[in-house]
């Protein structure tokens, strides 16, 4: 039988399904309840937030024959008719592949055919931003004066690349990064009924790697279930990912703070030496200096930080030793050596560079005179 990743096999079906984005599903479904459909949306947001998947539904539920709250009813002979992906009257288009003047004037051509079996004919052009500027143009008098029985849906991470002429003849709808509650929610649903064994902690390590996105989070929760064999732990999720203990982290900054140099030299040397990526590694230590910037001066540092309750403690019993202005420099120092990381010929080098300037004092721009 063939295996169907997890954020393909739990793709919501109807309005209700969709987690983090309540903004935008009720108010289309509104639209449809009260029958006033527009020609033309635009949907824009991180990737993997639901952009395709909320098209995807919106297209089924204009066209339901029963919808219940203005939600796809997924019983009537018109939705089991279009969750064939081959079905004629949704197009989905891939604008990165599709992107000449020619691929939109055939579309121009199509629009004029009215749609088989249903109300709308749905064209739902993915990653919209990728057209050629010609082919903007070809799309505009479409978009201007579109058949009634078609709607189209762009979907696109980066709407400041589109057309203001674009942009103004649609109905904007901004997609969230999915909160890590959320998808922690999410995973104990899926991995409940999939009979996996799982550890809070691990959940809640996943859903922090998949910052927000749940398509994502799906395909970290894959390979660890990959390599877990139905019991997914904290320290499994550790390798896969080749993450940080917050234990490690909270030893590394005692030894920012002390100035212990030898202690620090060691330290690197003891995480190179295990394999992990150091590039992920000051990209954590980054995090970590940010983390305890919201301890220290957060009204309610936990509701942002979202940690275990005994893991909370411990890093704001060491937020108390550090200053607001020395975690700004570190934040600025790890955060900016990141892409030097992944390309520079000695990683471990440029780390305890890294951490012995932090410790002097120094920040981004004197480590690199150095």
């Amino acid at each position: 039988m063939e295996h169907l990743a997890l954020y393909r096999k739990y793709r919501p079906k109807t309005f209700e399904d969709v987690i983090g984005q309540e903004h935008i599903t009720h108010a289309l479904q509104n639209q449809i309840a009260s029958d006033k459909i527009n020609h033309a949306y635009l949907f824009t947001g991180s990737r993997g937030v639901g952009k395709t998947s909320v098209a995807r539904i919106f297209a089924k539920a204009v066209n339901c024959e029963h919808n219940i709250n203005g939600s796809p009813c997924g019983q009537c002979d018109t939705c089991k008719r279009l969750e064939n992906e081959s079905d004629i009257n949704i197009i989905e288009i891939d604008a990165a592949s599709n992107n000449r003047v020619d691929d939109i004037r055939e579309i121009r051509e199509k629009v004029k055919f009215m749609p088989v079996g249903a109300k709308y004919k749905v064209y739902i052009i993915d990653e919209v931003h990728m057209l050629t500027d010609s082919a903007f143009n070809a799309l505009l008098k479409t978009l201007e004066e579109p058949p009634s029985h078609v709607i189209f849906i762009l979907a696109t991470t980066e709407a400041h690349k589109l057309p203001a002429t674009i942009l103004s003849r649609c109905v904007r709808f901004d997609f969230r990064l999915v909160s890590t509650n959320e998808l922690i929610k999410l995973l104990q649903n899926i991995l409940d009924r999939e009979e996996i064994e799982y550890d809070s902690d691990a959940l809640r390590l996943i859903a922090s790697a998949g910052e927000g996105s749940v398509r994502d989070t799906l395909s970290i929760a894959d390979c660890i279930v990959a390599y877990s064999d139905k019991k997914i732990t904290k320290e499994g999720v550790l390798k896969v990912l080749g993450t940080t203990d917050y234990e490690l982290l909270l030893n590394f900054y005692e030894l920012l703070r002390d100035k212990d140099i030898g202690g620090v030299l060691d330290f690197v040397n003891k995480i190179d030496s295990s394999g992990k990526n150091l590039s992920m590694f000051v990209k954590e230590l980054s995090k970590h200096a940010r983390n305890l910037l919201i301890a220290k001066s957060c009204k309610n540092p936990n509701e942002i930080l979202n940690l275990p309750q005994e893991t909370f403690e411990k890093f704001a019993e060491q937020a108390k030793t550090f200053d607001e202005r020395t975690l700004i420099s570190y934040m600025q120092t790890f955060g900016g050596a990141e892409n030097e990381l992944r390309y520079t010929l000695s990683p471990r080098l440029l780390l305890e560079t890294l951490a012995l300037c932090v410790m002097e004092g120094l920040n981004e721009q004197d480590v690199k005179k150095n």
